[in-house]
């Protein structure tokens, strides 16, 4: 198996570490347009990792993969997915900005036409948001309603997207129809695992909704907030005024749904705590690994929630490496995979 990652970032960073330690994939070749960056990347890992000379213009870099994984700030994911899947290399992308995961999902029937898979959104939130949500959904006889929270951000590229967030409307999907919503608005106190705890949240230019409506056909509602503080909301029209921390904060995400079983309604919380940048590499791996093995539930473009076929074995596989869950009940929270 041979898998390719564009940006050697936080998140590039650890993909290619999690994909070094999979038996399974024989070569990976990481790129980043700083070249020094990538070869410091490939030069920690080892074995069976190379950087590429070259990220810029072409996609080179992918030559001989058989998925890409492109982690780099978000803006031209969708062109770059255009031109690999032109030379037959499958995509998948951890951006979280609203319009590469709107251009990448438009990409579905050329997907299909091609027999190639590209799959959207794959980092924190939305990516571990929306498999926790597929996951919670299994069992449900009918979903109506799916909420999402997240707090915190992985490296300097998505706290940027995570402020430029701030400066975007917010869409909420509400029987059957798109709703803008106010940037900043519908604060709403949630609980996040500990030790996170509490947290206000608040819409967002989120991609969640975008990703999860595709994935529950007939539900009525579906909405994401993002935990802020005074000073994200009072600036989010102006430059970040702090340089972004390097590997980011503790974040945490939040997904409730709530639908029919039986004859009655109920709801089911899952929640995850985690370094951002960290849960999305190792869920971005071990979706191109599922990709490239035909773990898949089919071609063309889609989030996690639609794509991911085995859901509790991909909880359990993030569980091994590290990457805590648990459900709630009540005031108490129990683990989902075997962690605490």
């Amino acid at each position: 198996m041979r898998i390719a990652v564009l940006g050697a970032g936080a998140v590039g960073a650890r993909v290619v570490r999690q994909l070094a330690m999979t038996p399974a994939v024989r070569r990976v070749v990481v790129a980043d347009r700083d070249q020094a960056v990538a070869a410091r990347v490939a030069a920690s890992v080892g074995a069976p990792v190379e950087a590429h000379a070259d990220a810029t213009g072409d996609v080179a870099w992918a030559d001989g993969a058989d998925v890409a994984v492109l982690t780099h700030a978000g803006g031209d994911h969708a062109v770059l997915a255009q031109r690999l899947l032109e030379v037959g290399v499958s995509v998948v992308s951890a951006s979280d900005d609203l319009d590469d995961v709107r251009d990448l999902l438009a990409l579905d029937a050329q997907v299909r036409e091609r027999n190639a898979v590209v799959v959207a959104g794959v980092g924190f939130a939305p990516g571990l948001s929306c498999l926790l949500a597929g996951h919670a959904a299994t069992t449900f006889d009918e979903v109506d309603e799916v909420h999402v929270a997240k707090t915190g951000t992985g490296g300097p590229d998505c706290a940027r997207g995570h402020h430029r967030a701030w400066g975007g409307d917010a869409y909420d999907w509400r029987d059957g129809q798109w709703v803008r919503r106010g940037r900043g608005s519908g604060r709403e106190l949630c609980w996040f695992p500990d030790p996170v705890g509490a947290q206000d949240c608040y819409r967002a230019a989120s991609a969640d909704a975008a990703l999860l409506v595709p994935a529950f056909p007939g539900v009525r509602r579906v909405t994401s907030r993002m935990g802020a503080s005074r000073r994200d909301r009072l600036t989010a029209q102006l430059p970040m005024l702090c340089r972004p921390h390097r590997e980011g904060t503790l974040g945490a995400v939040r997904v409730e749904v709530r639908g029919r079983r039986g004859q009655a309604h109920d709801s089911a919380v899952l929640g995850a705590i985690d370094r951002p940048a960290v849960a999305a590499g190792a869920l971005a791996a071990l979706t191109a690994v599922a990709l490239v093995e035909g773990r898949l539930r089919r071609r063309g473009a889609g989030g996690v929630a639609e794509m991911v076929e085995d859901r509790p074995a991909m909880l359990a596989e993030l569980s091994r490496r590290g990457v805590k869950v648990a459900t709630f009940d009540g005031a108490a929270a129990r683990p989902v995979g075997g962690r605490s």
